[in-house]
């Protein structure tokens, strides 16, 4: 049985997804090498529709901040290499850009594994602590509104956001830890 050609409508739904969970991080990218911020603007709307135009050549299964970061970077050394007129002291050699690309990708990708690891964390966290962790650092609640909602003293909420932060941070190094 031959097999169909994806469903054009499935392949947006699923680029859009893509794109809108990488859209900051990419924005980030392409600024962070580029001086001008009209020119990185350009370059990103760039990059944005090369994504989509080569979206069937992209394997479902892979990274899809890797290859829209070389997508990006192969836009932002075409856009320098057409550049007509740059002063010699902020231009950036294209060695230069494949290096800072690379570390970027290397810290977005254990930043990556840490925000899994702390996900994990976060589950096997009790109930009640999750809570506050919830209170405090997604609804962005003060102390003094999480001391209420919980019942707890003022002093209380810190000493117990302090043990959690503890506890988040050793977990999130265990499951982070290279196995012997």
């Amino acid at each position: 049985m031959a097999t169909l050609p994806p469903d054009p409508a499935d392949q947006t739904e699923t680029y859009l997804r893509l794109l809108t969970q990488h859209d900051r991080w990419l924005a980030a990218y392409v600024y962070s090498l580029v001086a001008s911020a009209a020119d990185a603007d350009d370059i990103l709307q760039e990059v944005k529709v090369t994504l989509w135009k080569q979206f069937a050549k992209f394997e479902p299964d892979s990274n899809f901040r890797a290859w829209a970061r070389k997508i990006a970077t192969n836009q932002i050394l075409n856009y320098r290499r057409s550049e007509k007129k740059r002063s010699v002291s902020s231009s950036l050699d294209e060695a230069f850009i494949e290096a800072v690309a690379a570390e970027i990708d290397q810290r977005a990708d254990a930043l990556d594994l840490k925000a899994e690891a702390l996900n994990l964390c976060l589950r096997k966290l009790p109930e009640a602590h999750r809570k506050i962790v919830v209170w405090r650092y997604y609804e962005d609640c003060g102390i003094e509104e999480i001391a209420i909602k919980s019942e707890r003293t003022v002093e209380a909420v810190y000493r117990l956001l302090s043990r959690i932060r503890q506890a988040l941070s050793e977990c999130v190094n265990r499951q982070i830890a290279p196995t012997p």
